[in-house]
């Protein structure tokens, strides 16, 4: 009888693998997909959850208030781009996601830019800079 309850217990742990295989999702990144998600998760460690970016290890500029988004091709350049400290993402996002996170910053921390961001608009810039790692 021990030895069919052993059987019985090992046999249940190995059923239970495939199940703690899928638990290990859980620590995957999320996969933000509003523009405040992905600022969240992607933007917010270096412009701060304010938008007035900080300086400090480095310099982050501040989005609240910067003139430089009243042109939506001004934040899709950068996010797809990078350009000094700012990294490109143009491997990480989707386009959908880019035009979010820039719509979200253009209507956020005070701005109120006009005009609404669309992935078609970002497709022509979602390249990888050139020499760039792949």
């Amino acid at each position: 009888m021990r030895r069919i309850l052993t059987l019985a217990v090992t046999a249940a742990a190995f059923a239970a693998v495939p199940a703690l295989a899928d638990e290990a999702a859980v620590g995957r990144p999320p996969n933000p997909k509003t523009g405040e998600e992905v600022y969240r998760v992607v933007c917010q460690a270096c412009h701060m959850a304010d938008g007035k970016g900080a300086v400090g290890a480095g310099t982050f500029p501040a989005l609240a208030g910067n003139p430089r988004l009243a042109s939506p091709v001004y934040p899709i350049v950068m996010v797809e781009k990078g350009k000094g400290g700012m990294p490109y993402f143009s491997d990480s996002l989707t386009p959908e996601q880019v035009a979010a996170v820039v719509n979200y910053i253009r209507t956020s921390f005070g701005n109120t830019y006009p005009g609404t961001v669309t992935a078609d608009q970002v497709k022509p810039f979602a390249t990888p800079p050139a020499g760039s790692r792949r």
